[in-house]
């Protein structure tokens, strides 16, 4: 009997490679989206719009390929590259912690809740809206 050994997914060279050039994209994205979205009243308002968009981009990817079949050969490497790599790289949490906390020093705690709260609720909002989009166009198609 030869027992083959079966190597995760997360520690194939290929698709690490996959998650870190699409990193790199998101990362560059993210960072010409958020230079180019001046604060608002001292509110990120890039940063929040990055994050947003991309709950929503995030949630029509993943429930696109779910739709499509199981998570292998090509899906597996349009999520890992898209989904975890640029929308990973291009959504920005820890950005949206420090401004959180950047607007708390700033002596804006409501500002900062504000900021929070609607980043969170907006962003799943987002999400939702993308899956149902992606669910409906699914849908027509096999009509």
């Amino acid at each position: 009997m030869s027992s083959k050994r079966v190597v995760p997914v997360h520690l194939h060279w290929r698709y690490i490679a996959l998650v870190f050039v699409g990193g790199m994209l998101g990362t560059a994205a993210r960072y010409l989206v958020a230079a180019a979205i001046p604060t608002v009243a001292g509110l990120p308002v890039g940063t929040f719009c990055i994050n947003v968009v991309g709950a929503f981009v995030l949630g029509m990817l993943l429930e696109t390929l779910a739709l499509r079949g199981s998570d292998t050969g090509m899906r597996r490497n349009v999520r890992l590259f898209a989904g975890t790599g640029i929308l990973g790289g291009f959504t920005t949490y820890s950005a949206f912690a420090v401004d959180a906390d950047g607007l708390i020093l700033a002596q804006n705690l409501g500002g900062s809740i504000l900021y929070a709260i609607a980043t969170i609720v907006v962003g799943a909002l987002a999400s939702v809206a993308g899956i149902a989009l992606a669910a409906r166009i699914g849908r027509m198609a096999v009509r």
